[in-house]
């Protein structure tokens, strides 16, 4: 039920058409296996406007990736990506230029797929034809000529079209809702009230966690997962994380610990974004949204994980200091 709420979230106060819901006043009880009693939760006027979600074909989209194998990997990228765009005629001629190496590599591999790393490049453009199938297999044909020691792992195919996700506010009096029922009446259904000016949401940043700096504690460098669960997901172009754990104490040590900075440190991505913090205290629970982590949306993200589902499985593996009366009593 905490994953639920926390999922693709932004802050507490979360806008419907009919009602503003203040996620932050849920309280949840275990009344058994499989049974969860969720009460208390408040609600306030709606805001003066309706979100519209609306999508747009943004362009096309062609990817190749190559497969480098052994030592010097970082330097094996770099010339093929310089070698590869000299081919093309330049990183200029298209409106978007996305280059990652996937690094699957590791040292002294006992096989020769963990020798190898993925150089993963994907142009996009307005015009199909400059990045078609065609334009790129002929400079593929010079490429293998010029860069003999790599391989494909994926060869350019035909151009796929991206769409564009665009969420977007329309005054709420400027929309009409109907309800058609089953004999084919039509009924319009009244707007409630919202709420004075609009909606100001209430953004908590970490530039003001508990100080639990005097209490002097013996830490154990632990995965985070080892003592908080998270679920991820996509809010358009953002990605947000909603961290929780089991009780008090360690939500308050969670509370003083994760600020915005060292979530920064841990998702890297992250660190030149602007990023949000939210408390949620009946939930135990945290939640973070990455602005613009993800583009233009999932149709038109160039990462591997486009919708972040993955992002919080990748914040729960990394190495944090947690007290060891935490991890004792979890």
């Amino acid at each position: 039920m905490t994953a639920q709420l926390l999922y693709e979230i932004v802050g507490p106060e979360y806008l419907n058409a009919d009602v503003v819901a203040h996620f932050d006043t849920v309280q949840l009880t275990q009344l058994g296996p499989g049974r969860v009693s969720v009460s208390a939760t408040r609600g306030s006027p709606p805001p003066s406007t309706l979100k519209v979600g609306i999508n747009y074909l943004g362009g096309y989209r062609n990817t190749m990736t190559l497969v480098l194998t052994g030592l010097d990997i970082a330097e094996k990228a770099a010339w093929a990506e310089q070698e590869l765009f000299d081919l093309l005629g330049g990183r200029d001629r298209f409106d978007e230029v996305d280059v990652r190496l996937l690094r699957y590599d590791r040292d002294d591999p006992p096989t020769n797929e963990q020798a190898t790393a993925h150089l993963r490049i994907t142009v996009k453009d307005r015009d199909p034809h400059r990045v078609g199938r065609g334009v790129l297999q002929r400079h593929d044909r010079a490429r293998a000529r010029r860069l003999r020691r790599l391989s494909h792992h994926h060869p350019p195919s035909a151009e796929s079209a991206f769409g564009v996700y665009w969420p977007a506010l329309v005054p709420a009096h400027l929309v009409t809702q109907r309800v058609t029922t089953p004999d084919g009446e039509s009924h319009v259904v009244a707007q409630p009230p919202s709420a004075e000016g609009g909606f100001d949401r209430r953004i908590e940043r970490a530039s003001n966690p508990p100080d639990l700096a005097g209490a002097v504690r013996a830490t154990v460098r632990v995965p985070l997962g080892h003592i908080a669960a998270a679920r991820s997901g996509d809010k358009g172009g953002n990605a947000n994380v909603g961290v929780w754990v089991k009780d008090p104490a360690a939500y308050d040590w969670l509370r003083a610990y994760l600020t915005v900075e060292l979530f920064r440190e841990l998702v890297p991505e992250a660190a030149n974004l602007t990023v949000e913090r939210y408390e949620l205290p009946n939930l135990r629970a945290l939640n973070f949204v990455v602005v613009g982590l993800l583009g233009a949306g999932v149709a038109a993200s160039t990462r591997p994980d486009p919708q972040a589902k993955g992002l919080g499985e990748y914040l729960r593996s990394r190495l944090v200091d947690v007290p060891a009366g935490l991890l004792a009593a979890g």
